[in-house]
């Protein structure tokens, strides 16, 4: 169940899913306002759908154009359907109501380009647009679909579909604690009960938590600075926390916890101007680019890569890639394998040529290198999924720095072995060995086949001794991580480096 339900998410983006989850919500909610099972008349819901909607488009539109930025239509319509979701829907005769919501829809769209440090926006839009139409206009957020008990099963499928694509329990599941926590701490005990079920039943949580906490560019993107994060909102989410008389809301609270992810995470967004093309191997190529200022990461952490399409497809314009350049090297290099049926993003970057440009954000993730260089490791690489560890080994060599590393690369032919050079050269100067395993065509001290418990063990004596990192497509690093475990080797010495697709 679990692996068919990956291989569905992993063809969809996030944005994508976060996307289709809103749409589902608004459009139930529509259709049962006709029945009276959501307390708005369904003329006033569809006119605040079309306002918002119009007003959060014409806006990024006008400030894409002025900022010479892509255009991203769908985080345009995840803010407006937030927005709609949390803002009391307005009737036509309803003129304050009218510019309220549409006062909150222009300030969460333009303040990610208003309000944003190095190309970055600071702010989740859609709690940033409510507080202020809060604030100024009196006019706060009811967050009506929380309360809706018809809605709450679309709420929580989507949000276990977000967190499992996300691979952010560990971010919610703190955020659930500590509001819960901090709610029991500052309610009398009789009213535990009642204030539990108020909570899960008619409060924001579930869909503050699912929807607006995972948004990804305004949260900590490393995993100890991610569960602060989570749990200073989930802290001043709860109800009774307040300063003197001022009251946090759900949306203050986010707000807060993203100046603290400011704080604590890489700081702005680079425009990357390509420089050459270099095939690795068959139908997968490196593209190389210049920055103009220098990008500080760990080898082995990934980017979010945006391109300005004319015409995209149900993937997005946004992508993440591995950066399988090295902090040492002076280029960034982005290696990509295209497939036959490439989606619209690829295709795109597929017709690039040198001095073309692409936008990259959101630095992110912990597949990097142990801090002690006594760590015995083992690398397990699948096709493309050799991108970390380009990055990993190509530093060790330019540091001089030699790590008990052993490699195992999986391919299914010669022609996919990617980066060569670049392993060669750790054998020659670390002494960092890479053990091929081929499907077909397996040359003279190679392994026939895939990466297997038999190969673990023939290359390394002493695999209960090592931590393992394993990346490359989702059903290879499922299936080896459950080999190693079988083998005996801990659970809390295997790292997987997670793809969000193969788009």
């Amino acid at each position: 169940m679990i692996k068919t339900l990956d291989r569905l998410l992993d063809h969809l983006t996030m944005y994508r899913l976060v996307l289709y989850s809103l749409m589902a919500l608004l459009g139930t909610a529509l259709v049962l306002s006709f029945l009276d099972r959501v307390p708005h008349d369904p003329s006033a819901l569809a006119l605040a759908t079309g306002l918002v909607l119009a007003a959060c488009w014409i806006t990024n539109r006008v400030f894409a154009y002025i900022f010479e930025v892509p255009a991203n239509s769908e985080s345009v319509y995840i803010t407006a359907m937030i927005l709609v979701l949390i803002l009391d829907p307005v009737a036509a005769t309803d003129f304050k109501g009218i510019g309220a919501t549409a006062f909150a829809s222009v300030w969460a769209i333009s303040s990610k380009y208003i309000l944003a440090v190095g190309r970055k926006h600071l702010f989740n839009p859609a709690a940033l647009g409510v507080a202020l139409a809060a604030l100024l206009l009196d006019r706060p957020a009811t967050w009506w679909v929380a309360g809706n008990v018809w809605l709450l099963p679309l709420v929580l499928l989507g949000g276990i579909l977000v967190v499992r694509k996300l691979r952010r329990l560990d971010l919610v599941a703190t955020f659930f604690g500590v509001a819960l926590a901090t709610i029991l701490a500052t309610t009398d005990p009789s009213q535990y009960g009642t204030a539990l079920a108020e909570t899960f039943s008619s409060s924001p949580l579930l869909f503050f938590a699912f929807v607006m906490l995972t948004e990804p560019l305004t949260a900590p993107t490393t995993r100890w600075p991610r569960i602060a994060f989570a749990g200073i909102v989930g802290f001043l989410f709860a109800p009774n926390i307040h300063i003197g008389s001022f009251y946090f809301t759900p949306e203050l609270a986010l707000l807060v916890g993203n100046v603290f992810a400011y704080a604590v995470s890489p700081k702005g967004r680079f425009v990357l101007t390509l420089e050459r093309i270099e095939q690795t191997a068959v139908d997968s190529y490196d593209f190389i680019f210049r920055s103009q200022r220098k990008l500080a990461f760990q080898a082995g952490q990934y980017l979010e890569w945006t391109l300005g399409l004319d015409r995209s497809d149900n993937r997005g314009n946004r992508r993440y890639f591995t950066v399988a350049s090295s902090p040492t090297e002076q280029s960034v290099r982005l290696g990509v394998k295209f497939y036959p049926k490439s989606s619209a993003f690829k295709q795109a970057l597929g017709t690039m040529r040198p001095g073309g440009t692409i936008h990259a954000a959101q630095l992110a993730g912990d597949f990097t290198l142990p801090s002690d260089p006594k760590i015995k490791i083992a690398f397990l690489a699948g096709g493309i999924g050799i991108t970390p560890f380009r990055s990993m080994l190509q530093y060790l060599i330019d540091r001089n720095e030699s790590r008990p590393i052993v490699v195992l690369y999986g391919t299914e032919s010669q022609e996919d072995i990617a980066y060569r050079e670049v392993l060669a050269s750790a054998r020659r100067e670390l002494g960092i060995r890479t053990f091929h395993a081929v499907a077909k065509g397996a040359e003279r001290g190679q392994y026939p086949g895939y990466i297997d418990a038999r190969l673990v063990r023939l290359t390394m004596p002493d695999y209960l001794e090592r931590t393992f990192y394993i990346s490359g497509p989702q059903a290879m690093v499922d299936a080896l991580r459950k080999r190693l475990l079988a083998m005996g080797v801990r659970r809390s010495r295997i790292k997987v480096d997670y793809f969000p697709g193969f788009a």
